[in-house]
Order: C-alpha cells, then structure tokens, then sequence
C-alpha cells in the first residue's frame, strides 16, 4: 500500500472514531432531573424571587436571602454554613434559591475575613454572623424570623461549625435549631486536608465540641461521600460519635454513592453539595445541579426540616409538611431513594447506617 493512502486512511479512522464514540456517549442514559413534587422538588415553590442583602464586615459579614413575590410576613430560618474558603453564596446558590422559595429566609454567615483565619475563630465568627443577620431580620421592612423554626446545615469545615452552632445554641442566646445537617465535614484535624496542613507551622487544632448539649428531640443527618478525597469520614464518625445521646429515630448516618451507569457519571466527590448556577464560577465543584443534589442533599433537608418544623413525629395530616419525614429519617425506601437513569434503571440508593 502506498504511503499517501495509509495516511488518507488513518485521516479517515481519526474522523471517524471520535464521531462513534460521540454516538456510544449519546446512547447512554441520563441522570434524572429534578422531580416536580415531593422534597427536593420543585412544585412546592411558594415564592418568585429571593432578595439578597448582606451586612457586617470580615469574617463577621453575612448574607441574608429572603422569599419575595410574594413576600411572607414571618419565616423558617435556615442557616447556611459554607465550606473552608468558599464563603460567597454563589457556590451553593441554587440551593439557597430552592430553600428561599419554598418560603424559608436563609443565612449565610461568612465566618472568614480571609483563608488565612484561624479554625479558632470561626465557630465565634459564625455566631456573632447569625445574631446580627437576625437583628437586621427583626428591622422594618424585612422577613420577620420565626426563631421557633430554625435549622442549620454546613458543608465541609461549616458541617462542623453546623453542630457546633446546634451545641452551643443556648449558652449563646440563639434560637435552638431543631434540624441539624452536617453534610462531609471536616475538622481542621482530623480531616485528610487537616493531616495535610498538620505538617506546616499553622494552628491546626480540632473544633469538635461536646454535642452531649444538643437537646433531645432535634432531628441530625451526618453524610459522607465514597469518592471524598477531601475529607473522608473520620470527623463524620466523631459526630456521629458525639450525637449517640439523641434517639436512634431522630437521626442517620448516610453515604453518598458513585454510580457510573450513565453519562455523565455520577461522581460522589466533595463537592456533592456545592449548586453554582454556572460551572465555571468554582471550577473545584465540577458541578451544577443533579441526582444528588434533588434526591440528595435538597430532599433531605427539606423533609428533614418539614418534620423538625412540624413537630409531631407520628404527623398523618394531609396537608401537613411533617408527613414528609421519612423521606429524611428512618432508612427508608423514600429516604433511600436517589431517583432513576433515563433508561429507568434506579440510580445507586443512599447507604443508611444500620444503628
């Protein structure tokens, strides 16, 4: 065979081979979109728009979204507590969004003036956060907080300072959250990162707390992810480990599951919770929005809160939110559920600790 046909053949198989495997790609199935009803859904969304202010400076500075259009005039507040660095909203924004228009106001306290604030610093940082986002709450013109219903959820390092704010609720004067969601945390010792960081001279000491003092009848999740090389599951375990007080019924430890059935994979990383609105604006979460997003963290936290907010575990009334719980609580199969592949094959079931 001659020289120039072996090279136009090769140009041919060049051209063609991508096109194939372009094709193979478009035949997989696809992850499940958002469901239209249910936790995490969209069809319980009340309000229009989310009003953004923000108020404070450094590592005191904190973000308040309110429901608007229409705009309610009281309530449930969720405090939002986001991971090591990561402190503007918009890494997490279209969850605050789907939090905001279910009817909830939510906070965003900043907890770092820089990267460089010391782990020592945050807890403190994040609860004087809180109190003056609530004060700014209670001025004219806003939301009113209903601080009967409040809620805290943390990503990472905020995972920690999530329980930790849930701990030391009343010696701090804060209103006691009665849902707790620490999503992958990370303490800045025991995490991988920590292990990392421990062999430069900086503080790296541990924030855990004593969580004997979150009171009985507050509804906790703990998640880990099995593709985390963040943080792994050694502070989630020391959690865990500290809430043993709290009733079996009224708390889970769960894993987040990778599942490459379909295109593209579903990849249970550390960014699992992270919502930007757009890729590119943290290239770290390689993530909008999917299947662990609406049948993950947005479910559980919203049928979590349903039922704290609630209050009444054996709730059997229709039209009431609480009915929800087990969607939240309870090793399920509507806690488990993580929705299914285009091609109706279910995607991988969150893994429930068996207590």
């Amino acid at each position: 065979m001659s020289q120039w046909r072996t090279r136009l053949i090769g140009l041919l198989l060049a051209s063609i081979v991508p096109f194939a495997v372009l094709g193979a790609d478009a035949a997989k199935p696809k992850p499940p979109e958002q469901p239209t009803s249910g936790p995490g859904g969209s069809g319980d969304y009340k309000h229009g728009k989310v009003r953004k202010t923000r108020v404070g400076r450094g590592g005191k500075k904190v973000w308040i979204l309110e429901p608007d259009d229409p705009k309610p005039e009281k309530a449930p507040v969720i405090i939002f507590l986001h991971g090591w660095g990561v402190w503007n909203p918009i890494v997490y924004e279209q969850w605050s969004a789907h939090l905001v228009r279910r009817g909830n106001v939510v906070i965003h306290p900043k907890y770092q003036a820089t990267v460089a604030t010391l782990p020592s610093k945050m807890t403190p940082n994040a609860i004087a956060g809180i109190k003056l986002a609530l004060a700014e709450l209670k001025k004219k013109g806003r939301v009113e907080p209903d601080e009967t219903k409040v809620a805290v959820v943390g990503h990472s390092l905020g995972g920690v300072l999530a329980a930790n704010v849930a701990a030391m609720a009343a010696t701090e004067d804060l209103p006691q959250p009665r849902a707790v969601m620490c999503l992958q945390p990370g303490d800045p010792r025991h995490a991988r990162f920590g292990k990392k960081l421990g062999k430069v001279d900086l503080e790296i000491k541990t924030i855990i707390r004593d969580y004997s003092t979150i009171p009985k009848g507050t509804l906790m999740i703990v998640t880990v992810a099995d593709a985390d090389p963040v943080v792994g599951d050694a502070t989630a375990k020391l959690i865990w480990n500290g809430i043993g007080h709290l009733p079996a019924k009224d708390r889970d430890y769960i894993t987040f599951r990778s599942d490459d059935h379909g295109k593209p994979k579903l990849r249970a990383h550390h960014s699992v919770p992270a919502a930007p609105r757009k890729r590119s604006v943290v290239d770290w979460t390689k993530a909008g929005t999917d299947a662990y997003d609406y049948y993950g963290t947005w479910k559980l936290l919203d049928a979590l809160t349903d039922a704290a907010f609630c209050g009444n575990p054996n709730c059997e009334e229709a039209d009431c939110r609480g009915t929800n719980r087990k969607h939240a609580l309870g090793n399920t199969p509507e806690q488990r559920h993580m929705g299914k592949w285009t091609d109706g094959t279910p995607v991988k079931e969150l893994k429930v600790l068996e207590k």
